[in-house]
């Protein structure tokens, strides 16, 4: 294993970046897909007379029922894609890494395959396909998030490199779009995506663990190909036993630090972490920015559409554009290598002063944390001015603040919290937000009828529930200075 460890771990981790680049978040490419549905007249018959017919070779106008089907499906699918990640981290945390794989990979084949075979006249299968799809890339994606654990002091650029990666995977259905445009139908290339769960069954075996990957990882642990040539069984437990010690210990709090060794090996619950005021202004943080991404994502081709006067050509050429930028993969590392610089700076000063290396860890994501609240503070602004041209910096200030928050919201959780309640806190904290996420229908609804395509007033709602986000940082920039200032005032 001593050989074979570091190009083990590579492979690991250029697979797992792959996977998550080209398979788990497509979903955020709905965008690129919706213009390709449209070309193919789906739901085409619910709209009124004069807003086209099927077959007509004059171009088709705004189609308020269709445009609301594709918004609905879309909703649904970003619900299912944050709601079930909760019953998924709960699968992962209790049956591990192969099973939640297996059915990462039953799930994504299914919808490809419904959406390979589906026709104007079956439409309507897309509102089960699309849930699929997103369930499965959210499973992909959890099961990946572990391989930081490999890497050390680099654990949380590793991370967020997998979120960015993710967000860059939106891009898939930009290549499905200008292949559609040069020919090749939309059945093939979802074919081709189901035959690729093959790769996906090669990978689970071969390459990542059947368990969890530890965290600090134990000398000569072995997974995949070398599985059966580290250490035995009972090793193995030992390791996970100090693990869960040395885990429950870096993450009690500088006050429950303070007493005996009995007091310091007793570790909170799971419900006492998800009912802190931590926990709770991290999900208000990550609902808030969520909502406004999934509308924006959600109805960018009818923004479009009204933006560019139904102009066919040009709300391609912008959705071409919006679809290039998503390569949030470029940008996610940033997020991760400013924490991690900050975490060995506090980690130094930790060491002088004999301090807590949780309450370190928390204090390097502050900057983080404010930083995308910042960007999508941005972004709002420049999507609520109805000018064309300067959609392309509101595509580029989407995918950063995108890339920063999910990355971001990972890295927070796995050191804000215990590591064994990762799975469960990151599947409550998306699930949560995913009920918060359901609101873009009926805003879309209410922008589409009684504010007659005028978004003024849900724009200054957004901008202002973006501003309540930069309590979050303020709170746990907060706890740093009571822990710097008296280390016993941290509870």
């Amino acid at each position: 294993m001593a050989g074979l460890g570091l190009p083990l771990h590579l492979a690991t981790l250029l697979t797992g970046l792959l996977e998550c680049l080209c398979f788990a978040g497509v979903l955020f490419g709905w965008p690129s897909l919706v213009f390709v549905f449209k070309k193919e007249h789906y739901f085409e018959k619910l709209c009124e007379p004069d807003a086209g017919l099927i077959g007509n070779a004059t171009e088709q106008a705004d189609c308020k029922v269709q445009d609301e089907r594709f918004s609905l499906i879309f909703t649904i699918a970003s619900f299912m894609n944050n709601f079930m990640t909760f019953p998924s981290g709960y699968v992962f945390d209790r049956f591990k890494t192969t099973v939640a794989r297996l059915i990462a990979i039953f799930f994504y084949t299914t919808a490809t395959l419904i959406i390979a075979f589906t026709s104007a006249g079956s439409a309507v299968l897309l509102f089960l396909a699309m849930p699929l799809l997103s369930v499965g890339g959210i499973l992909f994606l959890i099961t990946n998030l572990q391989i930081g654990n490999l890497f050390g002091q680099h654990r949380s650029t590793i991370i967020t490199l997998y979120n960015g990666a993710f967000d860059s995977s939106s891009a898939v259905f930009l290549i499905i779009k200008l292949l559609y445009e040069k020919g090749i139908s939309l059945r093939a290339s979802f074919i081709f995506l189901s035959v690729c769960s093959t790769w996906h069954v090669a990978r689970t075996f071969l390459l990542m663990p059947r368990g969890h990957i530890p965290y600090p990882l134990p000398p000569n642990y072995s997974y995949g190909l070398c599985s059966g040539n580290g250490t035995t069984k009972e090793e193995k437990e030992t390791a996970e036993q100090e693990n869960r010690e040395l885990q429950s210990k870096e993450f009690l709090s500088a006050k429950e630090e303070t007493p005996g060794a009995g007091q310091q090996q007793e570790a909170r619950s799971f419900w006492s972490y998800a009912f802190s005021r931590r926990f709770a202004w991290h999900l208000v943080w990550l609902s808030m920015i969520q909502l406004w991404h999934y509308l924006f994502i959600g109805t960018l081709n009818s923004l479009l559409t009204n933006m560019a006067r139904e102009d066919k050509e040009l709300v391609s050429s912008y959705t071409n554009a919006f679809a290039f930028t998503q390569f949030g993969v470029l940008v996610a590392p940033w997020n991760g290598m400013l924490m991690d610089r900050l975490k060995q700076k506090y980690q130094k000063e930790a060491r002088k002063t004999g301090s807590s290396t949780s309450v370190v860890a928390l204090c390097s994501t502050v900057p983080s944390l404010a930083l995308t609240s910042l960007l999508s503070l941005g972004f709002v602004l420049c999507a609520s001015v109805p000018v064309l041209p300067l959609q392309y910096l509101t595509f580029i200030l989407q995918v950063i603040s995108r890339s920063f928050l999910y990355g971001s919201n990972a890295a927070f959780l796995t050191v804000a919290f215990p590591l064994e309640h990762f799975g469960k806190l990151f599947g409550l904290v998306m699930a949560l937000s995913a009920v918060v996420s359901l609101l873009q229908f009926p805003i879309f609804t209410l922008i589409k009828g009684p504010l007659q395509n005028d978004p003024l007033y849900v724009n200054v709602m957004l901008l202002l529930a973006i501003l309540l986000t930069f309590v979050h940082p303020f709170l746990v920039y907060r706890e740093c200075r009571a822990w710097k200032e008296s280390p016993s005032a941290i509870a």
